[in-house]
């Protein structure tokens, strides 16, 4: 790990990096990163970066008069260390699209709650906890549904505690969908006080909040009457089973 701290800009490229690079893990690009622009990993140093030196790193190749040669330089595709490149130097995030953010500004949706959610591509629930790429934050009300933000969660995997840089980036939502959730993970979300809710299904994240808001119009559970902030001598008496 570099013995400086990097600002997020830099570990994320440096973890998309890596995604895109065949059986490349992070600390192996981080290994060659270091080697050839110092343990300083800044987005001026990446910028630096070169697909020789990359090439150089995992394939023991060289190139001579714009062709590789040397051992393994068939083996792995130069147009994946390009592609890593641009990401180092910040041409490209390799991903989609951006989404739509909604405007919000606190107070706007009344009786409303923040949700997260784990996300991999587009609007949708299909991410695990601990390796989900983002979170998709949602503002959520009986008749309303604001997507305000879209959070990044690659540069936890330059984290000490991969777990616990998750948990503070979502710690402002009472509420985390998931596909999945290892136990020491969920144990650390409900000590942040956020109620974790697994959908192994997944799905268009609206359509799997559709049921929390339905819920909220209707007679919230317990737990969800606790986040709104119903009194806690209503919160059963208000509740009824949803079928």
């Amino acid at each position: 790990m570099p013995n400086q701290p990097i600002s997020d800009d830099v570990a994320i490229r440096i973890a998309l990096a890596a995604r895109a690079l065949p059986d490349v893990s992070l600390g192996d690009l981080i290994e060659a990163l270091q080697t050839n622009l110092g343990d300083d990993l800044t987005e001026a140093s990446l910028s630096q970066v070169t697909v020789t030196q990359l090439k150089r790193a995992f394939g023991n190749i060289y190139e001579v008069d714009g062709e590789w040669e040397g051992e393994d330089a068939d083996n792995q595709d130069i147009s994946t260390f390009k592609e890593a490149v641009r990401i180092l130097w910040g041409e490209q995030t390799q991903c989609e699209q951006p989404l739509p953010i909604e405007p919000y500004e606190e107070g706007d949706l009344p009786n409303s709650i923040r949700v997260a959610v784990a996300s991999n591509q587009g609007e949708n629930l299909d991410g695990h906890f601990g390796s989900c790429d983002r979170y998709l934050i949602y503002q959520l009300a009986a008749d309303d549904l604001r997507l305000i933000a879209v959070r990044s969660a690659l540069a936890a995997d330059l984290s000490e505690s991969k777990n616990a840089y998750r948990v503070d980036l979502i710690r402002d939502c009472p509420v985390l969908y998931v596909v999945s959730i290892g136990g020491p993970a969920a144990a650390k979300v409900v000590q942040a006080n956020i109620y974790p809710m697994k959908v192994e299904a997944g799905g268009p994240a609206r359509e799997v909040l559709a049921d929390l808001q339905r819920a909220i119009a209707s007679s919230p559970p317990p737990w969800l009457a606790k986040i709104l902030g119903v009194a806690a001598d209503r919160r059963v008496k208000n509740y009824q089973a949803m079928s």
